[in-house]
């Protein structure tokens, strides 16, 4: 079974605490030691150089004998540090240490470390990567009648699917659960016929893998639930949306047809500014070769970050029959106001929420909009959202 299963057993994913530390030792070795070896060789060279040519080369014995003693250095620590995730990593495969995921903590450090270099993990086969997966109490449910069953003991035929975005767990949805009388998916399950599903994903991978995943899992999704399965509703947050949109637009299952409605929340649908951003940044940083080696700490970012830049494909499809409905945050009380044109919610701005470009034509023609003043992850659980949820999916 790959890392990436949607459909994993139950003690398929149990990662260790002591995997997480090794992977942390080697990471400090690639990363910060190597950004310091490489920024300290590369001001040296640039020194031990001016000063070469000020003296005739009469630096040049000095500059012999600096290298092998900062390459001996580097060599020294970066080889303790290796060790050290290798002994860590033994030691974990003996079932020393605790599950990471045993603690909410835990699970939130695991969905951000996926988050971030999530394609490395799925790719090395790593018991960190995250599978795409139901959850419920957090733990990943198998797509299996009797399991479902179980976590589902009230189960109705009408889903409502949430999928959170970015480095973000189910438990996202959760945010200031206690002010607004619980999440969205508590208060539909208790005041209407929709029965809330949370799914967790490797939010790492290219968004295009995700959704083929997505799709697959909702298939095997439909055919295990206790009962038939009358309607679906999904509803993803900021990258969440984007993975929704990806499986709608695969041909294959029989779910896509019990599709009624498509929520986004925040989600990037033109590309998000902070990844153009951060892409910018890398490139001038490496135009210096003293400053390169920072630039190479963004480039680490995940392929799943880098989609964001421009959302999906602009041939994406999607569903005919689904009412889309799109929710968009901005800072200010009104989405023309400077800072809210400048910012939106802080990582999505306006036009990108609702698909509706400056130039050319709008994403989706005759979707609901609603606007909310207030930030990024306000989206997760904000009242007024929960309001027109409620009225959307009747």
């Amino acid at each position: 079974m790959s890392p990436t299963s949607p459909h994993p057993t139950a003690e398929a994913h149990r990662a260790g605490l002591l995997e997480a530390l090794a992977l942390a030792a080697e990471t400090v070795d690639e990363l910060v030691l190597g950004t310091v070896r490489d920024v300290h060789g590369a001001v040296a060279r640039r020194v031990f150089g001016l000063a070469d040519r000020l003296t005739g080369g009469a630096a040049r014995g000095p500059a012999r004998a600096h290298d092998r003693l900062s390459s001996a250095v580097y060599a020294g620590v970066g080889g303790g540090l290796r060790a050290t995730g290798r002994g860590l990593r033994t030691a974990d495969r003996r079932g020393l240490g605790g599950r990471i995921e045993d603690s909410p903590q835990g699970r939130l450090v695991v969905s951000v470390l996926n988050g971030f270099i999530g394609d490395r993990l799925a790719e090395q086969q790593s018991s960190l990567a995250i599978r795409l997966a139901v959850r419920h109490r957090g733990s990943d449910v198998p797509l299996e009648p009797e399991p479902l069953a179980a976590a589902f003991p009230t189960a109705t035929g009408d889903l409502v699917v949430f999928l959170h975005g970015l480095s973000e767990a189910e438990t996202n949805w959760d945010r200031d659960a206690e002010e607004t009388g619980g999440s969205y998916g508590t208060r539909l399950a208790a005041e209407t016929s929709w029965t809330p599903v949370y799914l967790r994903a490797n939010t790492g991978l290219p968004i295009a893998e995700n959704g083929v995943a997505l799709a697959a899992l909702l298939d095997d999704l439909v055919a295990a639930w206790p009962t038939e399965v009358r309607r679906i509703a999904l509803v993803g947050h900021s990258m969440g949306g984007l993975v929704m949109r990806a499986a709608c637009a695969q041909t294959t299952g029989d779910w896509t047809g019990l599709v009624t409605d498509v929520v986004t929340l925040g989600t990037p649908h033109l590309g998000a500014p902070l990844e153009r951003g951060v892409a910018l940044g890398a490139k001038a940083l490496g135009l210096l070769p003293e400053s390169a080696p920072f630039g190479r700490i963004l480039e680490y970012r995940s392929v799943g970050i880098l989609d964001l830049r421009g959302g999906l494909a602009p041939d994406v499809q999607h569903l005919p029959h689904a009412r889309y409905h799109l929710v968009a945050a901005t800072l200010a009380a009104s989405h023309r106001h400077p800072v809210s044109e400048a910012f939106g919610d802080l990582l999505v701005r306006y036009p990108s929420a609702t698909g509706r470009p400056r130039r050319g034509r709008e994403m989706f023609p005759g979707a609901d909009v609603l606007h909310i003043k207030g930030g990024h992850f306000d989206l997760l659980n904000h009242p007024r959202v929960y309001d027109a949820l409620r009225t959307w999916l009747g």
